[in-house]
């Protein structure tokens, strides 16, 4: 099996939690590497690999893949320097700062013949694949609405400088907001129009930290939701359909254990506790019913399964530029929408 030697871009919290744990257990990675600028801290973990004390060192090194997992505002400067030392990218979300990045981007990789991918990995997280199931059983009938929240209770600023400083690639819309967009399109593709709400609520902050998006398609609309003063939470995922609806919290348990050290693993990975099921109410050949459904297993293995068949193989990413570039669409119309306060049209 061909190795696709990878390295990663910084060793913080996405490094260390998200992406060193799976690169190094897959079969098809190897973990070469990752910049550092000050703590020297990925050899204590992998004592096999390099720190780079910068990204010119990381590119002229035999790479087939980098992961470009440091601040938002750095993605496109970064990224586009990955390409044009003809390396394949993974960029961490937000994918760039503007469409305007996002298309360059894509456009370069494109030309270059070299695979950019966007490292949604909310789209394998337990809840949303349980959710997607159910639509696509279309157990619910014609859906009329729909939403899906990130909320959290946390009133304190970040003591991360890059987020709370008032920068291109800062805010919650930014954070939070490109995991529940990528999941309103991957589930209903791209909406005909929307309008959104952004707000600051927390005391001294200076980026946005609470949005209420809503996105409009010919038979029904999606409501996208984050905040950080939810102190009693509602489900994450509300779909509503004429034959009934589904109600489901935010359970994956990947991030908690990952954070607490453990290793993914293929087998018994990403299983959610039997309290977090969520509540079916429908009607199935005339007979209606309510009860709880069993939550699929969540792996971000499976990401990194698909990444490796795009590069080895020359599959499809599996998430593409394009995705990336339309979540960035959405970002975008949604500053426009509530700079102007109105309805913006695709």
């Amino acid at each position: 099996m061909k190795k696709i030697k990878t390295a990663l871009l910084s060793y913080g919290m996405s490094g260390k939690v998200f992406h060193a744990p799976f690169l190094d257990l897959h079969e098809g990675f190897e973990l070469i590497g990752s910049w550092e600028r000050s703590k020297k801290l990925i050899q204590d973990d992998y004592p096999y690999t390099k720190s780079y004390n910068s990204i010119e060192e990381l590119l002229q090194d035999d790479l087939d893949l980098v992961i470009v997992n440091t601040p938002v505002g750095t993605h496109f400067e970064y990224a586009k320097q990955a390409i044009l030392a003809n390396k394949n990218v993974l960029v961490e979300k937000a994918f760039t700062t503007t469409v305007a990045e996002a298309e360059e981007l894509k456009n370069l990789a494109k030309e270059k013949n070299l695979k950019l991918t966007v490292f949604q990995n909310r789209r394998w997280d337990s809840d949303f694949k349980t959710v997607k199931q159910i639509l696509d059983q279309d157990i619910l009938g014609e859906i009329v609405e729909a939403e899906i929240h990130f909320d959290r209770y946390n009133p304190n600023l970040s003591p991360k400088q890059h987020k709370e400083t008032a920068n291109s690639g800062a805010g919650i819309l930014k954070d939070l907001g490109p995991h529940i967009i990528d999941q309103a399109l991957t589930l209903f593709g791209f909406p005909e129009a929307l309008t959104a709400d952004i707000r600051i609520t927390r005391d001294q902050s200076l980026v946005d930290d609470n949005f209420d998006i809503l996105l409009y398609y010919p038979r029904f609309r999606v409501r996208l939701k984050a905040g950080f003063f939810v102190r009693e939470m509602l489900p994450s995922y509300i779909l509503h359909g004429k034959k009934g609806s589904f109600l489901k919290d935010r359970g994956d348990v990947q991030e908690d254990e990952l954070k607490l050290g453990k290793k993914p693993n293929r087998d018994n990975w990403g299983i959610e506790p039997d309290y977090k099921e969520g509540l079916l109410h429908t009607e199935v050949n005339s007979v209606v019913i309510r009860e709880k459904v069993p939550t699929l297993h969540g792996n971000y293995f499976e990401f990194f399964d698909k990444l490796y068949e795009a590069i080895a193989e020359n599959k499809t990413e599996p998430v593409t530029a394009e995705d990336g570039e339309n979540v960035m669409r959405v970002i975008e119309a949604s500053i426009k929408s509530n700079e102007e306060k109105i309805l913006i049209e695709f």
